[in-house]
């Protein structure tokens, strides 16, 4: 019988970095949806449900905060994974407080780690 494929939603504005992580994650075999900004990643998680979320922070229309503010309404929330360049003890914790399972920053987390993060959920 076959596994589910686990569905990924990135919220990323920089499109190097999402296309890169668009193709890391699909080659391992995970279904992913792209969006470029915080309005979009409302309107997808409203409208399909994610194993995981990998959340920019600094986004336009709506920032990674607010994201993480709606998902606490939510009865069922996706697993929520932070990958931001804000690297302030402050802002991981929100992030944490928030329900983000993890706080990981950019220029220190190569892709291969956030894969493997996102093979856990």
């Amino acid at each position: 019988m076959a596994t589910k494929q686990k569905r990924i939603l990135i919220a990323e504005d920089e499109k190097p970095l999402a296309h890169a992580l668009e193709l890391k994650l699909g080659h391992e075999g995970f279904d992913v949806t792209v969006v470029s900004n915080g309005q979009e990643c409302l309107n997808q998680l409203d409208s399909q449900s994610f194993d995981a979320v990998l959340l920019d922070l600094i986004m336009p229309m709506v920032d990674g905060f607010q994201v993480l503010e709606h998902l606490q309404q939510r009865e069922t929330k996706p697993a929520v994974f932070v990958l931001s360049n804000l690297s302030q003890h402050e802002d991981e914790a929100r992030v944490l407080a928030l329900g983000a399972r993890k706080f990981m920053i950019k220029s220190d987390t190569p892709l291969t780690v956030i894969v493997d993060e996102m093979k856990k959920v």
